[in-house]
């Protein structure tokens, strides 16, 4: 038995108490807190549509890979001038090969640009688009249609680095 002067009280035992607050406040993670002096807002996502005639090749691989790699940075949607009656399979195809699945997209008009306007639209269908008030970028891409798989990986390429380059462009807080 140990004896009764050589006893410690607490748990602490001999230990002194250490300096702080009897009662802490939590910690909330910086994400709940102002934002940190010196660094900036985060720039607001931007709505972004991309065009092409059928919605149903390029139009929807852009959707895809903008979804997939710039959602911290836009809203995207796809529409076609003259909307196909489905998505071509060869487009969930090539995309499927680059782990992206498009099974519950299907062709659209350009009636999804009615509701809320777009920041921007990117158009690919080679004919103009005239929706008021709203930036239009044009980008020459090969309508893949009718081609060969080999044609529809090197749409796809070309579509995966342009949505990159304006996801970069958004992420710095710059429309093309």
């Amino acid at each position: 038995m140990v004896p009764q002067d050589e006893l410690k009280t607490g748990f602490r035992g001999s230990r002194p108490k250490l300096r702080g607050e009897a009662n802490p406040k939590p910690r909330l993670h910086e994400s709940a807190t102002a934002p940190a002096a010196g660094k900036l807002p985060e720039p607001k996502k931007q709505r972004v549509l991309f065009v092409c005639l059928g919605n149903s090749c390029r139009s929807q691989m852009a959707e895809a890979f903008a979804r997939a790699y710039g959602s911290d940075a836009l809203l995207a949607e796809s529409a076609g001038l003259t909307p196909a009656v489905m998505i071509s399979p060869r487009t969930k195809q090539v995309l499927a090969e680059v782990n992206l699945n498009i099974d519950s997209h299907f062709p659209k008009g350009l009636e999804v640009a009615l509701g809320e306007p777009f920041d921007l639209v990117i158009n690919m269908s080679g004919h103009p688009v005239d929706l008021p008030n709203t930036r239009i970028v044009p980008w020459l891409v090969p309508d893949p249609i009718g081609q060969s798989e080999e044609v529809y990986r090197t749409v796809r390429q070309q579509i995966e680095g342009l949505v990159m380059e304006l996801i970069l462009e958004l992420r710095a807080g710059r429309l093309p």
